[in-house]
């Protein structure tokens, strides 16, 4: 077209076509009939309104020291570990630059102590992280694994976005929210689990249960200790 949008055009082409126009920064139209009646065609385009998502700039973790390290855990990371029993603090006290202390049981950092250990939890801190416990004993944290979508760990190092001297920072980000309802069904050799998750227009709820009964791998593999009962728990 022209600088005012004139058009024309010959074409040798019958019966039933398409015309296709088409600007920049306005919607594309579309013309669908017999080409013998697209003549004197007024054609007024709309312009094209396109909405730019939400745009985030944040800081990186500020990191000093060589020995500094981030390292992000999935839940499946943190039960596969060896000796963290299901714990994402027992998982990260794996990790190089952390520290067990057999009668806390709680995250330290070489060069520090627990208090200078911060949990965050969707950016909020967490105070009590761990489950009371008396005098001597060891503590475990009083969440599940799978409660969070990614662990990321700091050591040797803080973000600024916390504005502290702390000797490590633990962030844990929480899943999202379910799209869909959904049943889970598993079955184990000594037991199995039953879960169901309810969505509505603005909350979800999830239950989850399992029973477990060690009577088969006893009766399989019997061991040195007389049981009464074996062991049998629902939760």
């Amino acid at each position: 077209s022209n600088n005012i949008g004139e058009f024309s055009f010959t074409t040798t082409e019958k019966g039933t076509q398409t015309l296709v126009i088409s600007y920049l920064a306005y919607e594309t139209h579309t013309m669908i009939g017999d080409v013998s009646y697209m003549k004197n065609v007024i054609i007024e385009l709309k312009e094209d309104v396109s909405a730019l998502d939400a745009v985030v700039l944040s800081a990186g973790t500020f990191s000093a020291g060589d020995n500094s390290k981030v390292n992000a855990l999935k839940p499946l990371d943190v039960v596969t570990t060896a000796s963290a029993l299901g714990d994402f603090v027992g998982a990260l006290q794996t990790l190089p630059g952390t520290s067990t202390v057999a009668e806390d049981g709680r995250l330290f950092v070489r060069g520090g102590d627990a208090n200078e250990t911060q949990i965050f939890i969707d950016g909020i801190r967490v105070f009590t992280p761990y489950t009371p416990t008396t005098n001597n004993a060891p503590t475990r944290g009083r969440y599940s694994p799978f409660l969070f979508d990614g662990i990321t760990f700091s050591t040797g190092g803080y973000s600024a976005e916390y504005g502290q001297a702390l000797s490590s920072v633990l962030l844990l980000n929480t899943v999202n929210e379910p799209d869909q309802e959904k049943t889970d069904i598993g079955i184990m050799s000594v037991g199995a689990t039953l879960g169901n998750t309810q969505k509505w227009k603005q909350s979800s709820l999830s239950v989850n249960g399992s029973y477990i009964n060690l009577a088969p791998y006893v009766a399989l593999f019997p061991d040195r200790n007389d049981w009464k009962k074996p062991f049998e728990t629902f939760a």
